[in-house]
């Protein structure tokens, strides 16, 4: 998940109702829906957290004397840019509900 992506996502930033026949559609099961989706938001936090070390890192200047971090305008605009967006799990939910995870049953392929 690029920058792109989570521009034109269309996950809601807050709390919203989800039809439950329409989460478990796809396993007819909530609990492996839950479980594919919980997995898929933890992927998702750790390229947002990874995407936005790299862009802070690219405005970071170091101090000599005092190895401080300043923060620019840049800096502060990419913060922002990141603390608005929908929450991993809300867009995981809404790849999920538009059937953008692939996803497969171990068991069931044995």
């Amino acid at each position: 998940m690029n920058m792109n992506d989570l521009k034109n996502s269309q996950a809601p930033v807050s709390t919203t109702t989800i039809n439950k026949n329409e989460f478990d559609k796809q396993t007819e099961n909530i609990y492996e829906a839950i479980s594919i989706t919980a997995k898929r938001a933890v992927q998702i936090n750790s390229d947002i957290k990874k995407e936005l070390l790299e862009k802070l890192e690219e405005f970071a200047t170091y101090s000599d004397s005092l190895e401080e971090v300043f923060e620019n305008k840049e800096q502060i605009e990419v913060s922002k840019f990141y603390e608005k967006l929908p929450k991993p799990h809300a867009l995981a939910v809404e790849e999920w509900l538009n059937e953008k995870i692939y996803y497969r049953n171990t068991e069931k392929d044995a």
